[in-house]
């Protein structure tokens, strides 16, 4: 259970780092690309500590999957960007491609 915890942390810091890269300005605003650096920095120790008992199979699509839905609903949140109707299927189709491999799929026990 403490891998899935620091695997979810890692996704926070991946999603917050990421959302945080439009604010940088291409690093040229200090705070924001502090965080983008920090962001990705526990997000990837994170994930690394996650793998020690997580197929990375399983991990890479619940870091991908659920990072992609969450980067989407910030920037239409907190950017302003559009979301339509096809990418609001897409993320749940996303979400339901992460559930399948989780849930039904054999090729990577867990």
């Amino acid at each position: 259970m403490k891998n899935w915890i620091f695997l979810a942390i890692a996704i926070v810091g991946e999603v917050v780092a990421t959302s945080a890269l439009k604010s940088s300005e291409g690093f040229t605003r200090i705070w924001p690309s502090l965080v983008v650096i920090v962001g990705y920095g526990v997000a990837f120790y994170l994930l690394s500590l996650a793998l020690r008992s997580i197929p990375v199979s399983i991990a890479y699509a619940v870091w991908a999957g659920l990072g992609i839905v969450l980067v989407a609903i910030i920037g239409w949140l907190l950017h302003g960007e559009r979301l339509d109707s096809w990418a609001f299927l897409g993320i749940g189709l996303i979400v339901s491609g992460v559930a399948v491999l989780n849930l039904l799929s054999k090729t990577a026990s867990h």
